[in-house]
């Protein structure tokens, strides 16, 4: 399962509570683009869309920045941070957005990868972490660093 893009800001900016997988629909040299690790998860996040038709809301990435494939030809209206649908049950789309709507969380794309030949996004729901909250983990990691180059002393 090798990982092709990660989001490196999700664990500063978001206590994640849960993790999702989900398969992406994308065009084939956006398959092409993302397998040559030309992907980028900044900014992006999971929202619900309404469908005239339909009675739930489908998931959709939004805001991943995906360019052109090289060698893919003159594509003029291509846009790289187009919406791309998501492919998870309804069951699990039912249950995030009783959970987003209910508790305030936010669905953030922690990585993409491949699994077999699919290409795979995982998702977390977590909550936003204020600042001073980031403060507390990073004098954390600093104090377990700490206690660490301690006891690989032996003081």
């Amino acid at each position: 399962m090798p990982v092709l893009a990660f989001n490196k800001r999700v664990n500063f900016d978001y206590d994640i509570q849960e993790t999702y997988e989900a398969g992406l629909v994308l065009l084939g040299y956006e398959v092409k683009s993302i397998k040559t690790g030309h992907v980028s998860l900044k900014g992006s996040y999971v929202a619900f869309k309404k469908i005239k038709n339909k009675n739930l809301p489908e998931a959709y990435l939004i805001n991943a920045h995906i360019p052109l494939y090289k060698f893919a030809g003159d594509r003029p209206h291509y846009n790289p941070t187009r919406s791309r649908k998501l492919l998870l049950k309804k069951k699990e789309i039912a249950y995030l957005i009783g959970k987003k709507a209910e508790q305030g969380l936010t669905l953030a794309p922690i990585k993409i990868y491949t699994k077999h030949s699919f290409i795979k996004l995982e998702f977390g729901v977590g909550k936003g972490r204020k600042k001073y909250d980031k403060r507390e983990v990073i004098k954390k990691r600093e104090f377990e660093r700490q206690v660490r180059t301690l006891t690989k002393r032996g003081l």
